[in-house]
């Protein structure tokens, strides 16, 4: 099968509509609710900050941005979130322009990440992780360019992008690692330019606030991602105990490969000989070893050190350039003649991935996408008019299955009320305050019972 060079970009923009499309209207039609993390950072982005108790801020602001415009349209985040994923891979296809000569190539380099699921079945969830995906493309991608034309501008943009990246999610910290081992190749062999320093300045210009933030609130970001690292709520394994320095990693490794299996699959399908030579003088491939294989060993490393539990959606952007390094370690060994076979293994698992998300999100067992947000959202507004006039301000819920609630609340209630998972002083006229499993019995307002889901806690003015 022969792919003509004119229809190339042609089939590139296909899969980006076709891949947009499938991935936002899927989730819209089988979540009667958005995933916990998407409304979490709602509520968050209800107080734009220059940073909240669990993350950075990027994902709350562009949430917030899109609430603006689309209110509470469930469809708007998962449109939001599959922008995020196709602008990565139109940056991965223009990117691969600089190190392959044909343009089929940088079409593989795309296509082949169908066989990752953090790029299709994970996706719906609008978070930290997807947020990540085109600053860490971005920051790859202007990396290259600097190192290419040595140009301000471009320095300055790279450090611009890697600092959004940071303030996406700390762990974008390994990429840049990597990218500074790759620096330091470049000073030994004598190709460095220390113009490279200027994107610095962009970079500290950007994160500085957030630097400020973090020292104003006892660093809350980082001591809540060495906490969610080192202990484990559902194993009940922590950090302080030996065995998990090499249990952590090697689950941690199990999984990688695991993902990587579909991956495998379609890259067999259009290599006929799997034998490549190492080129450790090549420049385009140390640095795709630098920005895709070396953050991912850091990452087990530090597990192996400390002893930490990695979740594994911390790895999704991570293996954004993995299509490039794979056909660039193959270009040699490619048979376009096998191209068939490949499209097959691609349409598949185009098709399967919506589809099983479509068969397990209407199966109505996911308790985070199919609790009741809107409906139990209305209720509490109904109850709310009865007894009192003026809106509803503050929606309270501590603890993390409470904070969700109340964070629903804040995302369905046409108010808007903020979210507070903890009052430090006595409720105010105008807050509802929301708990499950365990009964409301210190409620200074009205108790309203919402049978099987909550008690609800309102005081408002009559």
């Amino acid at each position: 099968m022969v792919i003509r060079k004119k229809d190339i970009n042609k089939i590139f923009i296909l899969f980006l509509f076709a891949h947009i499309i499938v991935w936002t209207l899927v989730p819209t039609l089988t979540n009667n609710n958005l995933p916990l993390d998407t409304i979490e950072a709602l509520a968050w982005g209800n107080e734009l900050k220059m940073g909240y108790q669990k993350h950075p801020p990027l994902s709350a602001w562009f949430l917030e941005f899109f609430y603006t415009i689309f209110k509470n349209q469930d469809w708007a985040y998962y449109f939001l979130s599959q922008l995020f994923v196709i602008s990565s891979f139109i940056i991965i296809f223009k990117f691969s322009g600089y190190f392959f000569n044909e343009k089929i190539y940088s079409l593989l380099s795309v296509l082949i990440l169908e066989g990752i699921y953090f790029y299709n079945f994970t996706t719906p969830e609008f978070n930290v992780n997807v947020c990540q995906l085109p600053f860490w493309s971005l920051t790859v991608y202007y990396c290259w360019k600097g190192i290419e034309k040595n140009d301000s501008i471009i320095w300055l943009i790279f450090g611009s992008v890697a600092a959004l990246g940071v303030l996406s999610k700390y762990l974008f910290i390994y990429l840049l690692i990597g990218i500074d081992i790759f620096f330091i190749y470049l000073i030994i062999t004598r190709k460095f330019n220390s113009k490279v320093f200027i994107s610095l300045i962009s970079f500290f210009l950007i994160l500085t606030p957030h630097i400020f933030w973090l020292i104003n609130n006892d660093y809350s970001t980082i001591n809540y991602a060495i906490f969610r690292s080192v202990n484990d709520p559902l194993s009940g394994f922590e950090s302080t105990k030996f065995l998990n320095h090499i249990i952590y990693p090697l689950i941690f490794l199990g999984k990688q490969i695991g993902i990587l299996i579909p991956f495998l699959i379609m890259l067999y399908f259009i290599v006929s000989r799997f034998k490549f030579k190492i080129n450790y003088k090549d420049k385009k491939f140390l640095f795709l070893i630098s920005v895709t294989v070396l953050p991912i060993m850091l990452v087990l490393i530090t597990s192996l050190i400390t002893g930490a539990r990695i979740r594994t959606m911390g790895m999704t952007p991570f293996y954004l350039f993995s299509g490039v390094l794979i056909i660039y370690l193959f270009k040699n060994k490619i048979n376009l003649k096998k191209l068939k076979n490949f499209l097959i293994i691609f349409l598949i698992l185009f098709i399967t991935s919506p589809s099983t998300y479509y068969f397990i999100s209407s199966s109505k067992n996911n308790e985070r996408t199919d609790y009741p947000g809107k409906k139990i959202a209305q209720i509490i507004n109904e109850e709310w008019k009865k007894n009192f006039s003026g809106p509803i301000k503050i929606a309270v819920g501590f603890g993390w299955i409470d904070g969700w609630y109340a964070q629903n609340l804040s995302y369905h209630l046409k108010e808007r009320p903020i979210w507070k998972d903890k009052l430090k002083n006595e409720p105010t006229v105008g807050t509802v305050w929301i708990r499950g499993y365990n009964e409301i019995k210190d409620c200074v307002g009205i108790l309203y019972k919402i049978k099987p889901y909550n008690d609800v806690c309102m005081l408002g003015k009559k």
